[in-house]
C-alpha cells in the first residue's frame, strides 16, 4: 500500500518523486544497510520538497507531478 522512494538516500542527495511513489519515507528499502536510521515519513505534496532531519537527503516532486488525495 505504501511506495517509497525509489532510490537509496545518501546525504544531500536529491530524489525526484513522482505521484505514484507517496507517501514518502526515508531511508527507502534500497539503501544500503549501511544509511539506515529510524523510518521518517515526510510530507513534499504542500511544499514540493523536503530533507530528512537524519541523512540530509532531499526529495522534491518531479516537475508536473499532480497530487491528488493525499
Amino acid at each position: 500500500m505504501t511506495a517509497a522512494a525509489p532510490a537509496a538516500a545518501t546525504s544531500h542527495e536529491t530524489i525526484e518523486i513522482g505521484a505514484e511513489d507517496l507517501p514518502v519515507y526515508c531511508p527507502g528499502p534500497k539503501a544500503p544497510l549501511w544509511s539506515m536510521h529510524p523510518r521518517v515519513f515526510l510530507d513534499i505534496t504542500h511544499t514540493g520538497s523536503a530533507r530528512c532531519a537524519y541523512c540530509g537527503a532531499e526529495y522534491r516532486l518531479k516537475p508536473g507531478t499532480v497530487v491528488r488525495g493525499h
